[in-house]
């Protein structure tokens, strides 16, 4: 079982930065493949990015791919996406998801996932 707190959300100017937090439970945090995905309102939830349960591998969605950087440390039990050069489309609520299973590569469908944080705003003003 794994229990998600996702923290660092706020406002921020176009072209800001913000780096996010994603705090974990759990005994086995460091098995499991972690996930970022954001929805805006009106819009279906959408793939950010994600890391291997090892932190060695990563993917990312075009929308941020040399913007946005994932990593994780198993040590903490925390998993950050650093926002850089961010844009007002990057406005939404952002949430953390674990793997359903351990030992896996991050995924970009939400399915994939079993455990979800509840979210933290980021609002970015043009």
């Amino acid at each position: 079982q794994v229990q998600l707190v996702e923290s660092g959300g706020g406002l921020v100017q176009a072209g800001g930065s913000l780096r996010l937090s994603c705090a974990a439970s759990g005994r086995t945090f460091s098995r499991y493949a972690m996930g970022w995905f954001r929805q805006a309102p009106g819009k279906e939830r959408e793939f950010v990015a994600a890391i291997v349960w090892s932190g060695d591998q990563t993917n990312y969605a075009d929308s941020v791919k040399g913007r946005f950087t994932i990593s994780r440390d198993n040590a903490k039990n925390t998993v950050y996406p650093q926002m850089n050069s961010l844009k007002a489309e990057d406005t939404a609520v952002y949430y953390c998801a674990a793997d359903r299973y351990v030992l896996r590569r991050g995924s970009p469908n939400p399915e994939d996932y079993g455990y979800w944080g509840q979210g933290t705003q980021v609002t970015v003003s043009s």
